[in-house]
């Protein structure tokens, strides 16, 4: 990317495309009924990031019980939620930063930021969950965290990764611009 600067036209939407797949994550992690399973017979409970549903008895009938009752369920939900809506206000300014010819980079400094924040109020959700969870609610057999717990971290750990980029971005702009002389290290006799 630094090679042949934003304006190589493959190259300049890597970070905004980047930010949409974490966008896409974070609905699946937040739309997901697999946030934890049952790992083992019998399969009796499930949950997601809003409820908790379990079986009486295995092929009877599931029984869900909303985790909003609870002060922690709602402080998980609350925090992920923020961290998301922070993740897209970031993923549609990555849009608009890098649809203007002209870059501004304290502007694409900001982004990455935002996005450190945002990281910050998705693992606080992320923790809570487990802690909260295997605590307050009975489980039975042996329990997982599973997929949809999984897309949360991923996206939790884009965001922290795609900061970094956005913060160093404005470190390169001018290797970016093509305003530096590229220098070569093998001279032809």
């Amino acid at each position: 990317m630094v090679k042949y600067g934003l304006d190589y036209t493959r190259c300049r939407w890597i970070l905004p495309l980047l930010l949409g797949i974490g966008v896409i994550f974070g609905i699946i992690a937040l739309a997901g009924r697999g946030w934890l399973e049952s790992q083992t017979l019998p399969y009796v409970h499930r949950a997601s990031l809003w409820e908790s549903c379990r079986k009486a008895q295995p092929g009877g009938e599931w029984t869900c019980e909303s985790l909003m009752g609870y002060a922690w369920g709602r402080a998980a939900a609350a925090t992920y939620l923020v961290g998301f809506i922070l993740l897209v206000i970031c993923f549609a300014l990555a849009i608009i930063a890098f649809a203007i010819d002209t870059l501004r980079f304290n502007f694409i400094r900001g982004i990455g930021g935002l996005l450190f924040v945002a990281a910050v109020f998705s693992i606080m959700g992320l923790v809570i969950y487990p802690v909260k969870f295997s605590t307050e609610i009975e489980m039975t057999g042996i329990n997982m965290f599973s997929w949809a717990y999984g897309f949360g971290w991923t996206t939790a750990i884009m965001e922290i990764c795609l900061g970094f980029f956005f913060c160093c971005l404005p470190n390169y702009e001018d290797q970016i611009l093509g305003n530096v002389k590229p220098t070569y290290f093998y001279s032809s006799p």
